[in-house]
């Protein structure tokens, strides 16, 4: 399991460094010619990686799992082995949704995230149960930043009790906290 969150880091490594490349032409042209220019992006990477104390904290609450990026980055890893990564998804897409300042893309976004993970049978639907499904579509008639308050509270409250304790005790997980600190970084 660990080996799939390496492999998972490594692969981003190497398309974020071919992506860099690629738009090197775009670089200032204060930089020197002799510079490496993948030496930031390899140590941005490395600082992502948690020591195991660390990611010990994100064993006290999911909310602490959530703020931290790789841990973020592992949990949604967990949930794509377990074909579950839409409870996720939507927690995230709301989060996204509350920080959108324009009225009119707010509208757009209410409703593609209603139609990608709360109406019944959409691509991602995440498991509500129809009070909160019926609340969060009458919300619809008039958005707010909290039309899915509801919802995105229903659904961490899944996350806490269902897959998050079942990702404390993967073997990714294990793997991280009981790493070696003479281990090399990847």
């Amino acid at each position: 399991m660990y080996h799939t969150m390496v492999d998972f880091s490594e692969k981003y490594l190497e398309r974020a460094k071919d992506m860099k490349n690629r738009l090197g032409i775009f670089r200032r042209r204060n930089e020197s010619p002799g510079a490496n220019p993948i030496s930031k992006l390899d140590k941005a990477m490395k600082s992502l990686k948690p020591t195991p104390e660390e990611a010990l904290k994100w064993g006290e609450s999911l909310e602490k799992l959530l703020l931290h990026k790789y841990g973020l980055a592992a949990f949604r890893a967990f949930l794509r082995t377990e074909f579950s990564e839409e409870n996720l998804e939507f927690w995230l897409a709301c989060e996204e949704y509350k920080k959108i300042k324009s009225q009119s893309k707010m509208v757009s976004k209410a409703k593609k995230i209603f139609a990608e993970y709360i109406a019944i049978q959409s691509c991602k639907e995440v498991n509500l149960d129809s009070y909160t499904r019926e609340h969060t579509k009458e919300n619809l008639q008039t958005i707010t930043r909290s039309c899915f308050d509801l919802a995105q509270k229903r659904i961490y409250g899944l996350m806490e009790k269902d897959s998050y304790p079942r990702f404390l005790r993967s073997e990714l997980y294990l793997d991280i906290i009981n790493q070696k600190k003479s281990s090399p970084t990847l």
